[in-house]
């Protein structure tokens, strides 16, 4: 899975109050209370100009060097040097750090301070903060049970505008790391340096994401170094509907020893089958867990319905638990453990149902993805990824259109996607973020990266029908009543369990508000039923005083009293796909009665649309007092390239100026 190998300048905010009682002192002190000298490399990067395109940058990275040294077994020790020269205030806070779990150890970490004033600081023992991974991931409200990773950070002495922070760290790494994953893009390097030393006679494998190969050059005998300069920091804040930042960020991956072979195809089956190693007998079921899966499927003899019965049953009764403790991040549990605790994490829960499904009879098999679309990358073989799911094999010849998470692989064989992490989502479908995305399906040496389906549209989406009565005083209230299935149901049903009613209530009123300013919620329900298959019903009623506007003897109304499909959009160029996130379609249907006395003077055009990728259809019609807007709104891609931008300004416009369409009551 992904780790944080070095922060700089991402991190969150919960690690940066953990320093700010740090203090400056003359450079007297080193970590271990061993005094340093500034070493030459760092007199030397201090010594490189500030790049003239800087842009608005707070800190640029002027060097960046990594060493890997690897042992006759494999094992390698890794040194880190860097300098950092703070430009704005913003920096102030910019740390370095080390990442290590249980079975590694930094064998020293250092930091030195070239005040702009010339004067020289280095940081002391107390200026050095452990802080647990594990807090990162507790900002993101994700369950932590044990995690063993910690980083090690320094508050730099003496951090002000104009200082170059100098860092430089040695770690034994664990004895199972086989890749390092060069992270090339992270912030704005001047100048930055990978070298791997190799044992005689062995061999390497690189790969890169979102860059051009850099061939490395052979200092010494199987010793080889590359370099990049003048890289400049990806950064999205204005850009809008984009990929992940993993996703896009330039990167490389070197592996070595059995993660090592010629060519792309070969290099993925290596990896596939350390995972198929790494988890040998982890899924061997136990008696408690045959006996287990043979009641759910009592009576049952379709594969579907097997099926159903034992990923609902893991669904609902084992708990999300992220437990890690060195490898414990890539291999899992024991799963007889697993069922007897009742609790697990991603890699956990999918060798809970690799055992139940084989139990019964059905191989399944572990795939490794990421839960940002774009950042397994089938051209760049690595293990860089933070998620385990299951690849079902389904019986030749087996079709049922419940089974639609369906892909191929290249010999032929069948494979359902499913995520048993996802509580909410029926076996069948799939997470909107999982789709069109990549994974390594660890199959032994037919293990291979698969893309994963992108679903029809008739899979996900909400059906919303609306009955509104309008008063002369522009007054409107109704009713409306959502069908919501699919994965958007699944996100509704993740919200009802993590909220309370006046949660709930609250969440609401400010999203229906987004549509009807001063808005009134009368009441709400929610429907959830048994069944993921089914949708998730949603039923409210609301209020808005001034909904339409007096223009002398004419009342102005909108049609679309509800919901926007529309997505910003500018005329900046496009470098980056758009993400449309999700297929699926959507329906709305609204019926106003007008108030007494006023009949429909003018509605707005229709609106008939379809491009490849989306579709729009719209129109207003009016029948005996009532005005009635219809629209069906269908996403059949998840992403969109840069060259599209033209088509999507297109289609975005056309959604935009339909939801503000008005139509014109005259009074009789």
């Amino acid at each position: 899975m992904k780790s944080a190998f070095c922060l700089r300048m991402h991190l969150v905010s919960v690690l940066s109050a953990a320093l700010l009682a740090g203090a400056a002192v003359p450079a007297h002190a080193g970590l271990f209370g061993k005094d340093s000298p500034v070493p030459q490399w760092g007199l030397d990067a201090a010594k490189t100009p500030t790049p003239a395109n800087i842009g608005d940058a707070s800190a640029v990275i002027l060097f960046d060097e990594y060493v890997e040294a690897i042992d006759g077994q494999g094992r390698a020790v890794e040194r880190e040097r860097e300098a950092i020269r703070i430009l704005k205030p913003q920096a102030r806070h910019e740390f370095c750090a080390v990442s290590y779990d249980v079975d590694e150890k930094i064998n020293y970490f250092r930091e030195w301070t070239l005040a702009a004033d010339g004067k020289t600081f280095q940081a002391k023992d107390t200026d050095f903060v452990d802080v647990g991974a594990g807090e990162e991931d507790a900002v993101r409200d994700i369950p932590i049970l044990l995690q063993t990773e910690k980083t090690r950070i320094v508050r730099p002495p003496a951090e002000d505008v104009g200082a170059t922070i100098l860092c430089e760290s040695e770690e034994l790494m664990a004895p199972w790391k086989r890749e390092k994953v060069w992270n090339i893009q992270e912030g704005r390097f001047v100048y930055e340096a990978l070298e791997i030393d190799l044992p005689p006679g062995s061999q390497f494998a690189e790969s890169w994401h979102r860059y051009q190969p850099v061939k490395p050059v052979e200092d010494a005998p199987n010793h080889w170094r590359w370099e990049i300069k003048d890289m400049p920091r990806l950064d999205l804040r204005d850009v809008k509907a984009s990929p992940a930042w993993d996703a896009l960020a330039a990167r490389m991956s070197v592996r070595w020893g059995d993660l090592a072979a010629d060519g792309r195809d070969n290099q993925w089956r290596a990896l596939g089958e350390w995972i198929e190693q790494l988890e040998t007998n982890r899924p061997s079921p136990s008696p408690e867990i045959s006996a287990k899966a043979q009641e759910l499927t009592a009576g049952s003899s379709d594969f579907f319905a097997k099926l159903t019965a034992i990923t609902a049953y893991i669904q609902k009764n084992i708990r999300y638990f992220v437990i890690e403790r060195g490898i414990g991040g890539y291999q899992a549990h024991f799963a007889s453990d697993i069922y007897r605790n009742r609790y697990g994490d991603c890699k956990d829960k999918t060798t809970l149902l690799i055992s139940m499904l084989q139990a019964v009879g059905i191989r399944a098999h572990y795939l490794q993805v990421d839960s940002d679309r774009g950042v397994v990358d089938p051209d760049s073989p690595s293990l860089y990824s933070d998620h385990m799911i299951t690849a079902i094999e389904i019986p030749s010849g087996f079709k049922d259109p419940r089974l639609q998470a369906v892909v191929t692989a290249k010999d032929g064989m069948r494979y359902l996607i499913f995520d048993p992490t996802d509580e909410r989502t029926p076996v069948g479908n799939l997470p909107s973020y999982l789709q069109g995305g990549y994974g390594l399906l660890a199959t032994g040496p037919s293990s291979q990266v698969i893309e994963l389906p992108v679903l029809d549209p008739s899979a996900n989406g909400s059906e919303r029908s609306g009955k509104f009565t309008l008063a002369a005083d522009g007054t409107l209230s109704g009713s409306v009543d959502t069908l919501n299935f699919g994965p958007q149901g699944a996100e509704l049903r993740q919200f009802l369990k993590f909220t309370d009613e006046k949660e709930r209530r609250e969440y609401w009123e400010s999203m229906v508000a987004r549509d009807l300013p001063g808005v009134v919620l009368d009441s709400f329900q929610f429907v959830e039923p048994d069944s993921l298959a089914k949708p998730l019903e949603f039923h409210f009623k609301v209020t808005a005083h001034q909904y339409a506007h007096m223009a002398g003897p004419l009342l102005l109304v909108r049609p679309r009293v509800l919901g926007s499909a529309a997505r910003y959009f500018d005329d900046k160029p496009r470098k980056v796909p758009f993400d449309l996130e999700a297929t699926g379609r959507w329906h709305n249907s609204f019926d106003i009665a007008l108030p007494t006395g006023y009949v429909v003077d003018e509605t707005p055009d229709p609106v008939d649309l379809d491009m490849d990728f989306a579709s729009y259809h719209a129109s207003v019609t009016a029948k005996d007092n009532v005005l009635h807007y219809e629209r069906t709104y269908t996403v059949r891609q998840v992403e969109l390239p840069a060259d599209r931008a033209a088509d999507f300004r297109k289609f975005e416009s056309t959604i935009l100026s339909d939801e503000k369409g008005t139509a014109v009551l005259r009074k009789q």
